[in-house]
């Protein structure tokens, strides 16, 4: 295994630029991560794309939360999405999909594989959904995806490190496996132990909870990327 790696979840240009700035590799770039991560506006891949490595930056391409069983149309959608990102330069793509059964939807993923061309395409926590998550790994690897996010099945990735290092084993090199899902920066050095290749994180605090709000607003105050805390999870790595 490689250096360890880091990745920060952000949702704009500021967080992206703290995250590098604190010594993260690289990030997943999305927008609404209290509803598990949607895919971002078009000025906002535009803005993040402006302000760091392109290269660095993998984007979430999720249509909608509430899981992850997508239509016919949905799945246009995020094919769509993936040539966007790619014709303007992220350095990948992270998506998920799964059939009513469980199992890996093995049409879209094919269709997102081709979208996304040489970019980096990232199978995402979809698989700790799913009915069966070996199958899911072993699928995601037959169609062609770079890298896995998961937390090992579990609620926190910590509670998952059974199956993850599982799946660190049975990778073989064939595919990055990161471990990602209430990680804190304490939680990294056991996960690195168990063999995973990176590990991804949100390292946001609360913002303005002071500013005007109310209905039509929802709840005061917003996320934001702490660069204190992607510093603290980047040391926990390297120790």
């Amino acid at each position: 295994m490689g250096a360890p790696t880091i990745e920060i979840a952000v949702q704009d240009a500021t967080g992206a630029r703290a995250a590098l700035d604190a010594g993260a590799d690289r990030l997943e770039l999305c927008q609404a991560l209290e509803a598990g991560g949607l895919t971002p506006s078009l000025g906002i891949l535009e803005s993040v794309l402006d302000a760091v490595d392109p290269l660095l930056v993998n984007v979430l391409v999720r249509p909608r939360p509430g899981g992850f069983v997508y239509s016919t149309e949905e799945v246009a959608v995020v094919e769509a999405d993936i040539r966007a990102c790619v014709e303007r330069g992220a350095g990948g793509v992270v998506v998920g999909a799964l059939a009513r059964d469980g199992r890996l939807d093995r049409d879209a993923m094919r269709r997102w594989r081709d979208a996304a061309g040489d970019a980096t395409i990232v199978f995402h926590r979809a698989i700790d959904a799913s009915t069966d998550p070996r199958a899911v790994f072993d699928a995601v690897i037959a169609e062609g995806a770079d890298r896995v996010l998961t937390s090992g099945g579990a609620a926190r990735s910590f509670d998952g490190i059974a199956l993850l290092s599982e799946f660190a084993a049975a990778s073989a090199g064939r595919i990055e496996v990161m471990a990602g899902g209430g990680v804190t920066a304490a939680d990294i050095p056991a996960l690195f132990a168990a063999g995973v290749d990176a590990v991804h994180l949100s390292a946001r605090r609360r913002s303005g909870t002071d500013a005007p709000s109310g209905p039509g607003g929802g709840a005061s105050g917003h996320d934001v990327t702490s660069a204190e805390l992607v510093a603290e999870a980047v040391r926990q790595a390297r120790r």
